[in-house]
Formats: structure tokens, sequence, C-alpha cells
């Protein structure tokens, strides 16, 4: 039995239909209700060896929730486990792993400022990476990117989009920018010069 067996036998013989076990490029992959989620990353650690906390994070997932994920390593069978969970978008609640991993705690930090995910327990749920003052949460689909609308954009892929090159033929708006948002600007028509006059073509016999 390899170490993928092994893992998937003992999740299903604990969890049986409560938990979905899938294999994901190559992970073995759980998903399971937020109930759930504290006795999974505890068994994970205690019961299957996957002492090794990697990383947290969300994923929003229109129009109903955020997923929560959590990829855990197991050193000795160099073994990968996905764990993954879900929380409705109306109140994204979910209890923190920081009582089975201390390292989940800036990870747990980073996905609350960023999808307004709000890990209970956790002992210090401040903002980690964004200004003072700033508002909404950046890695949801429906932010509108202002930064986008209010200057010309570096990264811009479109010819003409950032003011260089030939103009494109039709202006849209950035990704996560409502079409009703801001200011609307219209570009002028170039300014053309008088066209040159073509002197007569001569006929035969001219001198």
């Amino acid at each position: 039995m390899t170490a993928d067996d092994r893992l998937k036998a003992a999740i299903e013989e604990r969890y049986g239909p409560r938990a979905g076990v899938s294999e994901s490029f190559g992970e073995i992959t759980v998903d399971i209700a937020p109930a759930d989620w504290i006795d999974l990353l505890t068994f994970a650690r205690d019961g299957l060896g996957c002492e090794f906390f990697d990383w947290l994070t969300g994923v929003d997932e229109p129009p109903d929730g955020f997923g929560v994920v959590a990829h855990l390593y197991d050193p000795m069978r160099h073994a990968h486990l996905l764990l993954r969970t879900r929380v409705p978008r109306e109140d994204p609640r979910l209890a923190s792993a920081t009582g089975v991993f201390r390292g989940a705690d800036w990870h747990e930090r980073e996905t609350f400022e960023m999808f307004g995910v709000i890990f209970e327990g956790h002992p210090h749920l401040v903002p980690l990476l964004l200004p003072e003052g700033f508002e909404g949460y950046p890695l949801r689909k429906d932010f509108v990117l202002a930064a986008r609308v209010a200057k010309p954009w570096p990264g811009a892929k479109e010819p003409g989009e950032s003011g260089q090159g030939s103009p494109s033929r039709r202006k849209t708006l950035p990704p996560g920018v409502p079409a009703d948002w801001g200011p609307q600007q219209t570009t002028p028509p170039p300014v053309r010069g008088p066209r040159a006059v073509r002197p007569p073509a001569k006929e035969d016999g001219d001198g």
C-alpha cells in the first residue's frame, strides 16, 4: 500500500461520507464540513503523520461562499495532503487552526484581510499586510480595482491601453470594474493635419 492509499483509507475509515476524498494534481484532497475542520487537522497531524504545516489560504467561490484550503506534508513518507472546507459568504466564520498548527497564525491573518474570513479563536486576528484604514477585501472577485481606472495600467497587454502603440478599437474596463463605475471619460478623436494637394498629372506632350 502506497502512502497515498494509506491516507485515503484512514480518512475514509474515520469520517466516512462526511469527507470527500479525491486526488488533485497528484495530491490527496479532502473536502470536509466546517464542523470537522479542526478535528481533521488534528487527525492529519497526530494520526496520519502530516506534521508539517505548509500554507493556508482562501478562495472566493461566488455567489455563495469562500473556500479555505490548507496544505500539509508528511516528511517521513513524502506524502502531501490538501484539506478544504467552505464557509458561507453572508457569515464567513471558521475555527482557527492556530491551536493545532502555530504556523497558521499569519496565514489566517492574511486570509482574513484579503477575503474577510473570520477565524474564531485566533489569538490576534488583525491586518497583516494592508495599510491602516484600508477598506474592502482585495482578493474578493467583486472588489473594484480602482487604480486600474484612475491611472494608466503599466501592465497593459492590449495595444494602446497604456498610451503606447496603436490605439485599440474598443476601450474595455479592467477586471473587477463595473461598467458604470467612476467618471465616464471619452477619448477625443485624433487631430489630422490638412491633406496635401497633389499636382495635376502631366499629359503626353507637356514640357
